[in-house]
């Protein structure tokens, strides 16, 4: 009997389709209503700041690329932060997002996740943002060791018990232009 051959996606497939939570569906495809409030935020989450000569190099990373493998890393953080958090509660998220940007001294990265459930999920946010950080962290580090995490913190939130929240204006948007750099092979957001 012939055995079957594992598909090896080519590095074109895997590049133009990475990977990403899918919001869970309800049925009956209407949105299923819950007692209380459904969860949901942008958590600017963290700033690693690192030297330019480490944000040139990253698309030769002999690990891989460290923005996809940190997006993988949030969004299995954030899935699990009822293990992170001794007293968070586990929660059906509907919906989880991670998005590193490069930035000219570093990596920005938001996370947005919703949930239908009776709190908020900005413990899920900031959990998705500081595991994505920390492997920025840890698939760079070989090339310096002065990497910083920085800058840590919620942005918006609506629902749970505490109700809405939102950070006062400009007290979280990183000033500067973004453009296409092709030499690096991704988005560069320069301050102005």
């Amino acid at each position: 009997m012939p055995q079957a051959t594992p598909h090896r996606p080519t590095i074109g497939f895997l590049l133009s389709h990475p990977a990403h939570f899918i919001a869970m569906g309800f049925g009956s495809g209407l949105p299923r209503i819950a007692p209380g409030t459904v969860g949901t935020l942008w958590a600017w989450a963290a700033f690693v700041v690192m030297q330019p000569k480490v944000i040139r190099a990253l698309p030769q990373n002999p690990k891989g690329d460290p923005l996809e493998t940190a997006r993988i890393a949030g969004i299995t953080a954030a899935k699990r932060t009822s293990e992170w958090i001794p007293l968070c509660h586990p929660l059906p998220l509907t919906h989880i997002d991670v998005l590193p940007t490069v930035c000219k001294n570093g990596i920005e990265i938001r996370t947005h996740v919703s949930a239908s459930a009776q709190t908020g999920v900005e413990m899920e946010a900031l959990v998705a943002a500081a595991a994505a950080a920390l492997t920025v962290y840890d698939m760079c580090k070989a090339l310096d060791k002065g990497i910083e995490i920085r800058e840590l913190f919620l942005i918006e939130k609506t629902g749970g018990k505490s109700g809405d929240y939102r950070r006062a204006p400009g007290k979280h948007k990183r000033k500067g232009t973004v453009r296409k750099d092709q030499g690096l092979g991704f988005v560069l957001v320069s301050p102005n």
